[in-house]
């Protein structure tokens, strides 16, 4: 989208006639209406803003070869925000009497802090406060953002009027009657590193000059946890670094919390490559917060993370259009860096936890930026999809959002379950072990225990992307063609099980790829393809 020409306009006109913000619709949260929220309320909200040129085009010659990945500062340059662009939106704050915060051109972002009264006006928008059947206490809107004619090409999406909690971290704790289970009473559960040498990872790298990103919506992490868990492992301590985005914060709990993410993510990354340096990037869990961590850690000059592994996500109906578009925008950012996204494909088979016995998948996993990450049982001579009949199982599907990418066009898709028969980006791409029946051994807030989820599967992904980079001497970036063209055996094929949880039903393993575990289970010679 090209940059909005320059129009002369009296102050007091510039800005009066409004329209509907595409895609920025929301439906009534769930909860008791407890009332408007306080006028003087203060919150802080992003803007996000159009790109100076765009960048589809760019990504997709990458993929086929033909382009490389830019630098940071090529990037701003090219695919950034523009200066005008992110002064109309800073003129218009100011005339709401909002405060500007930060404005950043390779975000594509304006921060703005002020009263919900002002907000209220600036977007006319309704914000009430409500509450949920678990006693959280959230603010919501329905109904659509309004912005200025004016910004209409300018003005992309706008994140934090309403702070309901967006995703779930896609993990999945091995309980018995009495509370969580400890290793020692489990069946089968594996360190993490064993998990990497059952995948046949190389030994002769561990990640040494790469940056794992973590994104973490909630829960913390004790450094004397993994100081005792990598001492265990025979392990250096890992480069540990929280870094708070949009006031979250390190914060452990109690092991059944989502602390259980956090720990999981970091302990199985750490295994994996125990070179790499590994950065938590912890948001509130909200869409805005969640896009925030996503683009800080995409966009951070400091530490610059090579590959950022996503353990959260909520099914695609969960999220606003204009949500999706500037998350997908977001991760194709990353592949133009160079960066890999690792994303859990979810925990709960075809329905991806939704009740209208339709079939779902989970986004962002679903967008084709993300290397969406599906799971697998792993036992002592075998290994299936994960389902475990109860509800939990690996996600996967077709995706009702996003239509067939390049790389998935001379595969068999199948076509979607439900009754509208769609065709669209088929996940997951790839898998791994996933099942808490198989799981990985974990030290959370001082207690040892068991845990799965697809959540493992995308930090095990993250670390071997980390080892490809250090023995590649360069970035893996964005691999999608790369894995959908390999001729060679780098994938163990998965052929037995499926993800049935909804009602309608769900899809069958078989040779090549479906859509409980992708092309399959990827093997340390993957690298050899990158």
């Amino acid at each position: 989208m090209s940059a909005a020409k320059k129009t002369h306009f009296k102050p007091s006109e510039k800005f009066d006639s409004r329209i509907e913000l595409p895609g920025s619709f929301r439906n009534i949260p769930v909860g008791k209406n407890l009332g408007n929220t306080s006028f003087n309320e203060v919150i802080e909200v992003m803007i996000r803003i159009r790109r100076k040129t765009p960048i589809r085009n760019f990504v997709r010659g990458i993929a086929i070869g033909k382009n490389k990945p830019v630098s940071r500062e090529d990037f701003n340059r090219r695919f950034g925000a523009t200066p005008d662009d992110i002064s109309l939106v800073v003129e218009y704050a100011r005339q709401h009497d909002l405060t500007v915060l930060e404005t950043s051109v390779p975000r594509r972002c304006v921060i703005l802090k002020g009263s919900v009264q002002k907000f209220s006006e600036a977007f006319q928008v309704y914000l009430a406060n409500f509450i949920s059947d678990s006693g959280m206490i959230y603010r919501g809107r329905s109904g659509a953002v309004h912005i200025p004619e004016i910004l209409r090409d300018v003005i992309t999406g706008v994140f934090g009027l309403d702070n309901r909690a967006q995703a779930r971290p896609m993990f999945h704790l091995l309980k018995r009657e009495g509370g969580i289970v400890n290793p020692r009473v489990a069946s089968v559960s594996y360190y993490p590193d064993a998990v990497a040498k059952a995948y046949k990872y190389p030994r002769d790298v561990n990640g040494a000059g790469e940056c794992i990103a973590l994104i973490e919506l909630g829960g913390g992490f004790r450094n004397a946890d993994m100081q005792q868990y990598f001492s265990k492992l025979g392990m250096a301590l890992p480069v540990i670094i929280a870094r708070s985005v949009a006031g979250g914060h390190n914060a452990p709990s109690t092991p059944d919390s989502a602390d259980g993410e956090v720990a999981l993510d970091i302990e199985v990354a750490g295994a994996v490559a125990p070179g790499a340096k590994i950065v938590v990037y912890f948001a509130p869990n909200t869409d805005k917060g969640f896009l925030d961590a996503i683009s800080t850690a995409i966009h951070d000059t400091d530490h610059k993370p090579s590959v950022i592994s996503i353990s959260w996500g909520a099914a695609e109906s969960q999220w606003t259009g204009q949500a999706m578009q500037n998350f997908n925008e977001t991760l194709m950012s990353a592949a133009a860096l160079g960066v890999t996204i690792t994303v859990a494909a979810g925990d709960n088979g075809s329905s991806d936890r939704q009740s209208d016995g339709k079939a779902h998948v989970d986004f962002p996993a679903s967008s084709p930026y993300a290397l969406a990450c599906g799971g697998t049982r792993l036992l002592p001579g075998s290994e299936t999809v994960w389902n475990d009949l109860d509800g939990w199982a690996t996600g996967g599907g077709i995706s009702e959002t996003f239509p067939v990418p390049d790389y998935q066009k001379k595969i068999s898709l199948p076509a979607s379950v439900n009754s509208n028969k769609i065709k669209g980006r088929g996940l997951p791409d790839i898998a791994a072990n996933a099942d808490s029946a198989s799981g990985y051994k974990v030290l959370v807030d001082g207690q040892w225990t068991v845990v799965g989820g697809t959540s493992a599967v995308a930090p095990l992904i993250a670390g071997l992307i980390a080892l490809a980079n250090q023995k590649l001497k360069r970035k893996s970036g964005f691999i999608h063609h790369k894995i959908y063209a390999a001729r060679s055996p780098v994938f163990k094929d998965i052929t037995v099980g499926n993800n049935i949880t909804a009602k309608i039903g769900g899809y069958e393993a078989g040779a090549g790829w479906d859509a409980c575990t992708g092309l399959g289970v990827p093997l340390g010679n993957v690298i050899s393809i990158l």
